[in-house]
């Protein structure tokens, strides 16, 4: 019986990264996101290049009524999920706390906390019905650490690193596994993102030094999820080599 893997966020980045790499290892796939067309584009793709099952559910986790509609009735088929990759999540601006704008707050906190406890309180009671189970969540070096004008982002990072923390508790009576990974810099569309289509900003972000690539991330990842039943990575944070902490680099400009 084949295996099966859920990944929120996957129509970009790490999260995209991640359900390939899945896929290649057999897991059939349930992956989320908000922009239907690629969904599709790479459900098609992964059935063509490894050829599992693959559940496409296009919908945004920051809705609660959406995550009980797709995930609260998946198929029977479906429901013995093994690994969750909570990846959905984003920065959306970089201003000081007195000249925050309210909407980019809105969108960290509902994106990167709640819709992570959304989707994390219907799959593990899945889990914990099919007694087993691995629960990675995505988190940031800015989990460990705040930098200038980062502050919203950086507390809801520390909330997901907060929440893996009681999660692992929470749910070692069932034999669930719970991880967290903390990348520093990784170029995706992260900085488009935060500088909200700004590119030539963002891609400042990234000169002078080699950043991670989500394949990186992706594949410190899979390292994860194929440790054998008694091991369990519980937190991992990966960097580029050419960056100490979240606001120290060795730039060649």
């Amino acid at each position: 019986m084949s295996k099966i893997a859920l990944v929120t966020g996957a129509t970009a980045g790490i999260g995209e990264a991640v359900a390939v790499l899945l896929a290649k290892e057999g897991y059939d796939l349930i992956i989320t996101g908000r922009r239907e067309s690629r969904l599709q584009e790479l459900a098609k793709r992964i059935v063509a290049e490894s050829g599992v099952k693959v559940l496409p559910l296009s919908f945004d986790v920051r809705s609660l009524e959406s995550v009980e509609k797709y995930l609260g009735n998946l198929p029977q088929e479906w429901r013995s999920i093994d690994v969750l990759v909570n990846n959905a999540g984003l920065a959306v601006g970089l201003n000081p706390i007195n000249d925050g704008v309210i909407d980019d707050w809105e969108r960290m906190i509902d994106t990167n906390i709640k819709g992570l406890l959304y989707v994390s309180k219907i799959v593990s009671n899945l889990m914990i019905e099919n007694k087993k189970g691995h629960i990675i969540n995505l988190c940031s070096i800015a989990g460990k650490e705040v930098y200038p004008n980062g502050n919203v982002y950086c507390a809801s990072k520390h909330a997901v690193d907060a929440l893996t923390k009681g999660m692992r508790i929470d749910l070692l009576p069932y034999g669930i596994k719970v991880s967290q990974i903390c990348p520093g810099a990784v170029e995706t569309e992260f900085s488009q993102v935060r500088f909200k289509g700004d590119n030539e900003r963002a891609a400042n972000v990234y000169k002078g030094f080699v950043p991670l690539s989500a394949n990186d991330v992706a594949d410190a990842i899979m390292y994860m999820v194929k440790c054998p039943p008694h091991v369990n990575i519980n937190d991992m944070v990966i960097m580029p080599a050419a960056q100490a902490n979240s606001s120290i680099f060795n730039k060649k400009v």
